[in-house]
């Protein structure tokens, strides 16, 4: 989650609105690769600080999408940028055998001062976006629109929403929406709620005018410098706004032989919109 200046700064509260999923986003149904779409394909490589990163999906022997991910050199971890109270943006275009499932594009934010909430993520952290809608309605997540109040306040209905998700608020008592990406959720569960929350890895959602946008883990560089192995369950609503394939898990590991980082949306299952 990038650091928007006013934005994440207040209490929080579990919303229930009902209104339409956002467009802008590729909605691949009943995909089926052909026989050559078998194994690992990366997209286009980005420079990191003094290393690199890169996205990738990974299909199995029928050509079914197993994990989606990105891969960080060791050298990602240093020589980053200075932010301060803004982030720095790397763009991960996910390769065209991603298209089954439902993420369009991801993206790694460095944030060097963290963020807000004060005492949450306020420590040098990579925020990994992986999005459902596309590039250009992420663009018009704008706080310069007339109605980017109003989006931001429509929110989902809550069957399309993981259980013990709540939204972060303004200081209006409405979710707060940071600019390019929407409305982040947190798990109660997490440990976040009540605090003094020790944070060195998180795992958010994000919506935006109805619609759910994106998933985000989150990690420490202080906490990637211990070169983790964790796999966690991402939870799981209701019903679905999309159809693909869905993770049900996502890792952060570190692979020694490639002296690589590798963030992981695993456990695909084919979800049906309803």
């Amino acid at each position: 989650m990038r650091p928007h200046r006013p934005v994440l700064r207040a209490g929080l509260i579990v919303a229930c609105a009902t209104l339409t999923m956002a467009g802008g986003t590729r909605t691949p149904v009943d995909h089926v690769a052909p026989a050559a779409d078998v194994g690992v394909f990366y997209g286009p490589t980005q420079q990191v600080g003094d290393g690199t990163a890169r996205s990738f999906v990974t299909l199995d022997s029928t050509g079914t999408p197993t994990e989606v991910g990105m891969r960080l050199s060791e050298g990602a971890m240093y020589d980053l940028p200075s932010t301060h109270d803004g982030a720095a943006t790397f763009e991960l275009d996910l390769p065209e055998q991603a298209s089954a499932t439902v993420f369009d594009h991801a993206t790694l934010d460095w944030n060097d001062h963290g963020h807000g909430p004060t005492g949450m993520f306020d420590k040098p952290h990579f925020d990994m976006h992986f999005y459902m809608a596309d590039k250009a309605a992420v663009a018009e997540i704008d706080p310069a629109s007339p109605d980017f109040e109003a989006k931001g306040a429509r929110l989902p209905d809550p069957r399309h929403l993981p259980p013990h998700y709540i939204p972060l608020l303004g200081p209006k008592l409405v979710p707060q929406a940071s600019p390019n990406m929407g409305v982040h959720w947190i798990d109660v569960t997490d440990g976040v709620i009540p605090g003094p929350f020790q944070f060195t890895q998180a795992f958010l959602n994000g919506t935006w005018d109805g619609g759910y946008t994106f998933m985000e883990p989150m990690a420490t560089r202080e906490w990637l410098l211990t070169k983790p192995n964790t796999v966690r369950t991402i939870a799981q609503p209701q019903a679905y706004q999309r159809s693909g394939y869905h993770p049900t898990t996502f890792a952060i590991t570190f692979d020694d032989a490639a002296d690589e980082y590798v963030v992981t949306m695993g456990g695909m299952v084919l979800r049906q919109a309803s």
